[in-house]
C-alpha cells in the first residue's frame, strides 16, 4: 500500500489536536430529563465523536444495539420508554469499551442493579481514566510516528512506514484486549485458585 507522508502527518496532527481536547461528559452535564430512544442515540453519537467519518457508517450506536444491551441485562431498562443520566452513563461506557471487550466482560466494569450513586462513582472514575488514557495514547502515537511528523525518533517503535504503524497499532490493540480480559477473569479468584504465576526473582 502507498501512503502520502504529508497527508498521514497532517491527519495525525489533526487527530492528536482533537484527542488533546476530547473529554467524555462530566456526570452533572449528562441530561437527566428522560430522553426518548432517538434523542438518546443522537446524544450518544455526539458524546462519542472521535470515530473518523469513514468508520461511522457502521454506526456504533443504534436503537437496535441499545435494545440488545437491555435484553442482555448490560443496561437497566428505560423508565416509561425514557432514558435518564444513569442509562446514558452506562451507554457511554458500553459503547466505548465494546470496541475492545466482549459484551460478557462489561458487567465486571459496570454491573447493573447498583445505585445511582454507585453508577456516578463508576462513571466519574471511568471518564477520568478515559481522559488520561487518551493523552497517553496520543503521546504514544506521536512517539511512534515521530519520523513522519518531522520529529526526532526517541522510541524503538518509531517509523516512517505507515504500514508499520498500522501493524503495530493493531498488535498493541490485541495485547491490550488480552490483558484487560485476563485481568477481568481474575475477579474473585485468589492465589490458591488463580492458576500459575511468575515469581519475581
Amino acid at each position: 500500500m502507498a501512503y502520502d507522508k504529508e497527508l498521514i502527518a497532517g491527519k495525525l496532527r489533526r487527530w492528536e489536536k482533537y484527542l488533546s481536547k476530547f473529554r467524555l461528559p462530566e456526570w452533572e452535564s449528562i441530561p437527566d430529563i428522560g430522553l426518548y430512544m432517538e434523542q438518546t442515540v443522537v446524544l450518544l453519537r455526539q458524546y462519542i465523536d472521535y470515530l473518523p467519518p469513514e468508520l461511522k457508517d457502521g454506526q456504533v450506536i443504534t436503537a437496535t444495539a441499545i435494545n440488545n444491551y437491555i435484553r442482555l441485562k448490560l443496561l437497566p431498562p428505560p423508565v416509561k420508554k425514557r432514558y435518564y443520566r444513569v442509562h446514558i452513563a452506562y451507554l457511554i461506557i458500553i459503547c466505548t469499551l465494546k470496541q475492545n471487550l466482549s459484551l460478557s466482560m462489561l458487567p465486571k466494569i459496570i454491573p447493573t442493579g447498583i445505585s445511582e450513586e454507585e453508577v456516578r462513582k463508576v462513571y466519574t472514575a471511568f471518564a477520568r481514566r478515559h481522559a488520561m488514557a487518551t493523552g497517553y495514547f496520543a503521546g504514544q502515537v506521536k512517539s511512534m510516528a515521530a519520523p513522519i511528523l518531522g520529529r526526532k525518533a526517541e522510541c524503538s517503535l518509531a517509523t516512517e512506514d505507515t504500514n508499520e504503524i498500522i501493524a503495530t497499532s493493531a498488535i498493541l490493540s490485541c495485547f491490550s484486549r488480552l490483558l484487560a480480559e485476563k485481568l477481568i477473569l481474575l475477579d474473585g479468584r485468589t492465589l490458591a485458585d488463580g492458576d500459575s504465576i511468575e515469581i519475581e526473582e
